[in-house]
């Protein structure tokens, strides 16, 4: 038999499939030998990890003794989510306690100044101690804010954050008015209700709130309560952690360090 007939007869006997898959590896081949020339080709990079807020729990926590009463914290906020610039509207403010000797109790907003108030503005002979309190919304885990709005515009995020939805927002006051720390405002302009976000834009993108990022203290700590390596984690295993008016069982994820009882 002849070369001629010898291939006529390979092809009758072998299936169809089995000529055309030989056929597709050959094709293979020639594509993958470009790249075997040129070195290996560079494996593909994989995408950005998407955001799953099923997996953080975020808090903030303040430790009283670090705060100076500086104000950068209520000035980046501002800046960064736009908030007005007139008094009264703050989404995060301090608070100025005086404690004097006979038992009385002075608090001063210093942030509707913008400035730290001048060193002996009580009779220093009346005052045993003063301290600054950092104060914004408690992201509370049971929030009354919640539970009042009509139409559902505030609302709690799977991680832990209580947002309001502007574009429902019927501005109706009741959230503003079932706040028991007095952390919301009815925007004039928008007509609709305002309050701290943990600067929610910025920590889905990895990145801090604003007024913790400024602090030059670094009275406040932002973290993820989910995360053992959490620096929030850390601080609160380390310090004696009190919340603002726990009988009312909110349960806030803004926490305190060094606290007085006189704070509230």
């Amino acid at each position: 038999m002849n070369k001629r007939d010898f291939l006529k007869g390979l092809i009758l006997f072998v299936p169809a499939g089995g000529v055309l898959g030989a056929l597709a590896k050959g094709l293979d081949a020639k594509e993958a030998a470009p790249a075997q020339a040129g070195g290996a080709a560079a494996p593909a990079k994989p995408g950005p990890k998407a955001y799953d807020p099923k997996s953080h729990y975020y808090g903030m926590g303040i430790e009283i003794d670090k705060c100076i009463g500086c104000n950068r914290c209520v000035e980046a906020c501002k800046a960064e989510n736009n908030v007005l610039q007139e008094p009264f509207f703050f989404r995060t403010w301090v608070e100025r306690y005086v404690i004097k000797k006979d038992g009385d109790v002075v608090v001063e907003c210093i942030s509707v100044k913008s400035k730290t108030p001048k060193e002996g503005s009580q009779d220093d002979a009346d005052v045993l101690r003063t301290f600054f309190v950092p104060k914004l919304c408690n992201h509370c885990i049971h929030p009354p804010c919640v539970q009042v709005c009509p139409v559902g515009a505030t609302f709690a995020t799977e991680d832990g954050v209580v947002l309001i939805d502007s574009n429902r927002c019927i501005g109706c006051r009741y959230c503003i008015q079932a706040c028991p720390y007095g952390a919301r405002y009815l925007d004039p302009r928008t007509k609709t209700a305002d309050k701290c976000s943990f600067c929610y834009h910025r920590v889905r993108q990895g990145l801090l709130p604003a007024c913790v990022e400024v602090c030059p203290t670094q009275a406040r700590i932002f973290g993820d309560l989910k995360s053992k390596a959490s620096r929030l984690v850390r601080f609160a295993r380390m310090n004696k952690i009190h919340v603002l008016k726990p009988s009312l069982n909110t349960e806030p994820k803004v926490f305190y360090a060094q606290m007085d009882g006189e704070v509230r």
